[in-house]
């Protein structure tokens, strides 16, 4: 199960690699096609695929900003596909729906902070999976990757190494051509010199404030940077990047995938639309007018709600990977999966779940790639919210929020298809 929220990942476990050369900036293939486009007067769009940190009033509208003023003759909009607390194991079947139905002109891609508790090799098979998903459909659409900083990170990078993740996106940006920045180096600079404190209290009085003597705080957790100094940074580093790039030729190009890093890469990852065929029992589409249905209505294509004990969702599917893109929240209850025979019992309520928020229901990875059946049904086993709460020092306050057997289903994530 993945559930996603800002404060996710405040405590990190990275596994460093070993680097010949700490640079901030890689132009490789740079974006010939963005910059034929920010040097006309065309329209152009930015998309921004990430988690919190992109999510956030940050360095993502800071560098909408600053592209703006740096090309003014064209006219630029964002598509902020930013998701808090979410890795490159959900973007890759999100990106369809969240970036590519907008046709962007060009990605930048920040997952380094929220993969870092990923495998090198699941890394490599969902990153590249969003590479060549985005190829395939706009071979003209420029990728760039960067790298955000958090936890030990700061200690690994003035190790004079790349963290895990971070490592094995260069390795996939080599074997595309893809350019890379950095953000993470002038963090790690900044710190080192004693010039930028890396996690603080914000100071709230005259005495606080003389304290930092003159250091800039970069961030209150470890994480998010603050926007007028740490988001401030990142901006710079992309503006630092393209005033290299815009220097160059600009001749635009198709982009070409080549054979493949894995073979096994996610690029038939996806998120497929829930059919009425598909269930039984007393469920509800939720319209427009519905609270969650318009807070989550950017997310997911529909959003359905089933609240009865055996009210399930069923489907066949062939292919090595399913989950379903669901809520978490207060008034939910728990979920019978069952896959191929196998049943398992799987919570839609945890320690967080003071509010709704998104998150995916593992079903299976890893399968054979042969045809598989799947059955999910509301379940109505008690279990204890007020205890799983505690866990947070968090109540149930009031009461009734609490209540329920709720199950909200957005879509199904798929790599492989729909079997009728």
């Amino acid at each position: 199960m993945r559930v996603f929220h800002s404060a996710l990942w405040l405590v990190f476990v990275f596994v460093a690699h070993a680097a010949t050369d700490l640079t901030e900036f890689f132009p490789r293939g740079g974006t010939p096609n963005f910059l034929a486009k920010a040097k006309s007067t065309d329209q152009v769009r930015i998309a921004y695929f990430g988690g919190s940190i992109t999510a956030a009033d940050g360095w993502r509208p800071g560098t909408l900003r600053w592209f703006q003023q740096r090309f003014p003759k064209a006219k630029f909009s964002e598509i902020n596909a930013a998701i808090g607390g979410t890795g490159s194991d959900l973007g890759v079947f999100r990106l369809q729906h969240d970036v590519l139905d907008f046709k962007p002109d060009m990605m930048f891609v920040e997952f380094a902070v929220n993969d870092g508790g990923a495998s090198r090799e699941n890394i490599h098979r969902h990153m590249e999976g969003i590479v060549r998903q985005t190829w395939r459909a706009f071979p003209e659409c420029d990728i760039i990757f960067v790298y955000t900083i958090a936890g030990n990170m700061l200690e690994t990078t003035q190790s004079g190494r790349l963290p895990r993740s971070v490592a094995a996106m260069e390795e996939l940006a080599e074997h595309y051509s893809i350019p890379s920045i950095n953000f993470g180096l002038e963090v790690a600079r900044l710190e080192r010199e004693g010039k930028l404190i890396f996690k603080g209290a914000k100071p709230t009085n005259d005495t606080q404030r003389a304290a930092l003597e003159g250091k800039m705080l970069f961030s209150t957790d470890g994480v998010h940077p603050l926007a007028d100094t740490g988001h401030e940074l990142y901006r710079q580093s992309v503006a630092r990047a393209f005033e290299r790039l815009a220097e160059g030729p600009v001749m635009p190009v198709m982009h070409s995938l080549g054979p493949p890093l894995r073979s096994d890469n996610a690029e038939n990852a996806r998120m497929v639309a829930i059919t009425p065929s598909m269930l039984k029992g007393r469920w509800q589409s939720l319209g427009p007018t519905n609270s969650l249905a318009k807070s989550f209505g950017k997310r997911v294509p529909t959003l359905w709600h089933a609240k009865q004990h055996g009210d399930s969702l069923q489907f066949k599917f062939r292919g090595t990977t399913a989950m379903i893109y669901d809520l978490l929240g207060p008034d939910c209850g728990q979920v019978r999966v069952t896959l191929d025979g196998k049943s398992q019992i799987t919570p839609r309520f945890d320690s967080f779940s003071t509010y709704h928020r998104l998150a995916t229901l593992f079903v299976g990875s890893n399968l054979s790639n042969t045809t598989h059946e799947v059955t999910l049904s509301v379940d109505a086993t008690p279990f204890d919210k007020a205890k799983i709460l505690a866990q947070r020092n968090e109540k149930m306050e009031p009461p009734a929020r609490f209540v329920g057997t709720n199950w909200f289903v957005g879509a199904i994530l798929l790599d492989g298809e729909i079997v009728p």
